[in-house]
């Protein structure tokens, strides 16, 4: 009796009620989240977006493209780490103009968003459901934020045995390294230049390796509570560093994300730095692009692998 009144209970019951959990997201908001959110938009496309599409979860909207799936910014983010194949979400307005219009149009199940869009969370939840995860060096490590939105959006299992497949793929890159794992140092290049901090896909594979993270000894070796990336250093600093292996990539802006756009802007910001910079004279300096290997996914930690097992192999 008990039963056949709790079913015809739940058969009155909204289907959206019993398919929605409450959650606290990490800014400590209750957020009642869908079970299998199928229409996610978000906020942040390397960050967010990125992550949720290596799971499988391709945004029906994406904040910094146009109308058109194409995106605002100077790096297509899915492409260059998710491939050809990658999705091309619908825009929500231009980078620093959220179009509430079109966000309601896309008709959004859930809203990812990180927690400096807090101020925007009471607004957006006019239209869905919105989940603020942690971006910030300092709150998340390498590719914590993968793991995180994986357990939020039920995909667990994708993320485990995309996490077995990594984990393997690090055996094997380990095993052609020419030196026993060391330090390392992980340099971004704007128009001065910074350490990279501890949440990114390259941080995640270089640490996995078995390299451990350079002490600056400044004190300032690890960014600040509100920085998703970069610790600004000094070029006297960088010039009496010598980590066992330098990695080095360069800003997203531009089209110099190759080594001989790496060597220009170190050739810029860091004149002589060919000569005086112990890696470099040695062979140990690894030239990255940043669009690749920075997001918070397995996806960039691949791509980690594979320039480490390049370098590897011409050593």
């Amino acid at each position: 009796m008990r039963t056949v009144l709790a079913l015809t209970l739940a058969a009155l019951l909204p289907a959206a009620a019993l398919a929605d959990r409450m959650v606290t997201d990490d800014t400590g908001r209750s957020v009642a989240v869908p079970d299998s959110p199928e229409r996610v938009v978000v906020l942040h496309e390397p960050l967010l977006g990125v992550p949720i599409a290596d799971l499988g979860v391709a945004p029906v909207g994406s904040y910094g493209r146009d109308a058109g799936g194409g995106t605002l910014m100077s790096v297509d983010f899915y492409r260059e780490v998710l491939g050809n194949d990658a999705p091309r979400p619908p825009g929500v307005g231009a980078l620093g103009n959220l179009d509430l219009e079109r966000l309601r149009m896309l008709h959004p199940d859930l809203i990812l968003g990180t927690e400096h869009d807090i101020d925007k969370a009471d607004q957006l939840s006019s239209v869905a459901p919105v989940y603020l995860q942690n971006a910030s060096t300092g709150k998340v490590r390498g590719f914590g934020t993968e793991a995180a939105l994986a357990r939020l959006l039920g995909r667990e299992d994708v993320f485990a045995a995309r996490k077995d497949a990594y984990l393997g793929r690090v055996e094997a890159v380990r095993a052609a390294l020419p030196d026993a794992p060391g330090t390392y140092l992980a340099l971004f290049l704007t128009d001065q230049i910074n350490a990279v901090g501890e949440m990114s896909g390259a941080v995640q594979a270089i640490e996995d390796l078995g390299y451990e993270r350079l002490d600056l000894g400044t004190g300032g070796d690890r960014a600040g509570m509100g920085s998703t990336l970069l610790v600004p250093l000094s070029a006297e600093v960088v010039g009496r560093l010598d980590p066992d292996l330098l990695l080095v990539m360069n800003s997203y802006l531009g089209a110099g994300r190759d080594e001989a756009g790496i060597r220009a802007a170190l050739d810029r910001i860091l004149p002589g730095w060919d000569r005086f910079l112990k890696p470099a004279r040695e062979g140990r300096i690894l030239f990255l692009d940043s669009a690749k290997v920075t997001t918070p996914t397995v996806a960039s930690a691949e791509h980690m692998l594979d320039a480490v097992e390049t370098w590897a192999q011409g050593r």
